[in-house]
């Protein structure tokens, strides 16, 4: 277990992502994940209102009713999830309506971690941290966090909470692995320095460093083939060649590529707990 950021949380090193719940995972499977995480000692799950369109918020929030105290929970908001003009972003219009649903889908009363999900040109950034900090003071939410946001952006509204004595971002959540490494370069370092967690996504690449794919043979199934986002963000042949260079450092190793593909994101002293 980690101490997450300078919350004073602790989480395990590991966080369990609830994308699939509702979607590639039914309900009897995402209950068997649920129970794997936690006899393995998982207690930090990650979810946003948006994953099968509240589908797997509410799967968490039944899975979790029995304990939620032992837990620690995030959630999302940004991406649309209503038809009109006002279904998605981050103003506080669209926060405090979707806050409260992703209340109600997950049975509980407050959000450990509150994630913007993405950054909307549209919207004063001090609107959006106004909301936030609201939310904070009503107890709906415990620590705002930010995802997908670039480093100039996060470190402007560290300033902007600082003066305003808002609740500052106390989480941060990037892509980060062995062939998207862009984080290394201003957002973990920012991390170090500003003492924020750092819990990131897609530390196999969309399946890329599972092992199940090389440059001669690729599986006909997974994200890789059949979700055009992944295909394009992996689609480059360089990265099908050091996922083969990757997968044969690991098999020599007698180590799973999965594994170790998560240890290494584990390895870096910004990070937390990989998703």
């Amino acid at each position: 277990y980690r101490p997450l950021g300078r919350t004073g949380v602790r989480v395990s090193a590991l966080c369990f992502g609830t994308m699939s719940f509702g979607g590639d995972a039914d309900e009897e499977t995402s209950a068997q994940l649920y129970a794997a995480c936690r006899d393995a000692g998982i207690n930090f799950f990650d979810s946003a209102n948006v994953y099968g369109r509240g589908r797997a918020e509410t799967i968490l929030g039944g899975l979790m009713a029995h304990e939620r105290d032992e837990l620690v929970i995030t959630s999302k908001v940004g991406f649309r999830m209503h038809e009109g003009l006002n279904g998605d972003g981050l103003a506080r219009r669209h926060i405090v309506a979707e806050v409260e649903d992703s209340l109600r889908r997950l049975r509980t009363d407050r959000l450990d971690i509150y994630f913007a999900h993405r950054f909307d040109p549209d919207t004063p950034i001090e609107e959006t941290l106004a909301a936030f900090d609201t939310l904070v003071r009503q107890g709906k939410i415990l620590y705002p966090a930010v995802s997908n946001w670039p480093a100039w952006q996060v470190a402007k509204a560290l300033g902007i909470c600082a003066a305003r004595g808002w609740a500052r971002f106390a989480v941060m959540q990037p892509m980060y692995n062995l062939v998207k490494r862009q984080a290394e370069v201003e957002l973990l370092p920012l991390a170090e320095s500003e003492g924020l967690g750092v819990i990131p996504y897609s530390p196999l690449g969309g399946g890329l460093l599972s092992g199940k794919y090389s440059q001669e043979q690729h599986s006909e199934s997974g994200r890789l083939v059949q979700n055009a986002m992944y295909a394009k963000r992996y689609g480059d042949p360089r990265n099908w060649e050091t996922a083969e260079r990757f997968t044969a450092f690991a098999q020599e190793r007698k180590l799973h590529p999965a594994s170790l593909a998560v240890a290494w994101v584990m390895s870096h002293p910004a990070v937390t707990a990989p998703i």
